[in-house]
């Protein structure tokens, strides 16, 4: 390796110095939280086809406006009335597991979503979660 520096490179590397000329700070970049344009949705007390049919008209409608992020509240089916039917377990609550389950069957809206995970415990934690949407084309 060769460690002689040329003396073009020598005055090229003062001339930065002497100026005011700043580089860009990559990390303070990435480090930027972008804010999302972001809709919450409550599903407590909705039957599965009350559920079902709102959270279709709804991921549409943010679709439609360009909304990045939708909570969506269920619950947890802690107070819902799964007892008086003998062929729906009391273990699960209903619309937690089979809201997400609908729109992941659900071809069209899938065409509209990124991803769909579990929420952060701020916004509902296990009675919650995220659906983020791609931009409308």
């Amino acid at each position: 390796m060769n460690n002689d520096i040329s003396d073009k490179d020598k005055k090229d590397w003062e001339e930065f110095l002497s100026s005011d000329e700043k580089l860009p700070n990559k990390d303070f970049k990435f480090s930027k939280k972008k804010t999302l344009k972001t809709r919450h949705i409550d599903l407590h007390g909705f039957t599965l086809e009350q559920a079902n049919i709102t959270i279709t008209k709804f991921i549409e409608d943010c679709y439609q406006n360009s909304v990045s992020k939708i909570i969506v509240v269920t619950g947890k089916g802690l107070h819902s009335n799964v007892e008086k039917d003998p062929y729906v377990s009391k273990d699960l609550s209903i619309l937690k597991y089979s809201v997400p389950e609908y729109i992941e069957n659900n071809e069209e809206l899938m065409k509209k979503i990124i991803e769909i995970k579990d929420a952060k415990i701020e916004d509902g934690g296990a009675g919650a979660f995220y659906i983020f949407l791609r931009k409308k084309l």
